[in-house]
């Protein structure tokens, strides 16, 4: 059962969107109201649990009642920062960042971390000012302003893909290791062109596996054209 929270002066719920693909950016969003009831009443619901239609047109009405804020990591930063810092510390600064922005007085955000109480720890380090603030698995189906940021967060990484497929000039898919389509996508692209494409994680095992795959194909030629030159 979902919990009203409608007599809070500023609440806010944080979520993301893009957590695991080895395309695309990962984007984190936070909604901000007084009054959660109105959530309930356009029955907002956890992002995965409505189709795209849904999502879109929900997105639209909370974007008209509610202050909100999304951060979009590109897959060069999230590249770069896995260098020195874990994929749960880079959400835990940028759901911080989101809280910043927002300045609510409590805070409900989806826990990313396995362990709840050390992703809650991660994120008021970096907070300067009192909130009240719990994190927890599944915040996206327990609290109706986090089911808020998790529609923006997804009908905005959504609407990403869609601009890398323009740019790009051919369907990804989903950038999901397991949508068919993106690895299909990315099996070609390196196969003809020997470089992985823009908006690729470099950092993530499915894209190492593929670039190792293309260069064993490419040894077996290269001794292949060897043999018959010999």
């Amino acid at each position: 059962m979902k919990q009203t929270l409608a007599e809070l002066h500023s609440v806010c719920g944080v979520d993301e969107a893009g957590r695991g693909p080895a395309m695309g950016p990962l984007v984190v969003a936070g909604v901000k109201v007084k009054d959660d009831s109105i959530l309930t009443t356009l029955n907002v619901r956890d992002s995965k649990k409505c189709t795209p239609a849904q999502r879109e047109r929900l997105a639209e009405e909370i974007k008209k009642i509610a202050e909100y804020k999304v951060v979009m990591i590109s897959a060069d930063e999230i590249d770069t920062a896995r260098k020195t810092m874990t994929l749960n510390k880079l959400e835990a600064n940028k759901f911080a960042e989101i809280i910043k922005a927002l300045k609510p007085n409590i805070v409900f955000v989806d826990a990313a971390d396995t362990n709840e109480m050390t992703f809650k720890s991660d994120i008021l380090v970096n907070i300067d000012f009192p909130i009240e603030l719990t994190s927890t698995h599944y915040a996206d189906e327990l609290f109706p302003v986090v089911s808020a940021a998790s529609i923006i967060a997804k009908t905005t990484r959504d609407a990403e893909i869609r601009k890398i497929e323009q740019q790009i000039g051919e369907p990804i898919g989903s950038g999901y290791p397991s949508d068919p389509v993106t690895i299909s996508f990315l099996e070609n692209w390196v196969k003809t062109k020997n470089t992985l494409p823009p908006h690729t994680r470099h950092s993530w095992e499915t894209v190492d596996r593929i670039v190792k795959q293309n260069t064993e194909r490419n040894k077996k030629i290269d001794q292949f054209q060897n043999n018959i030159k010999h």
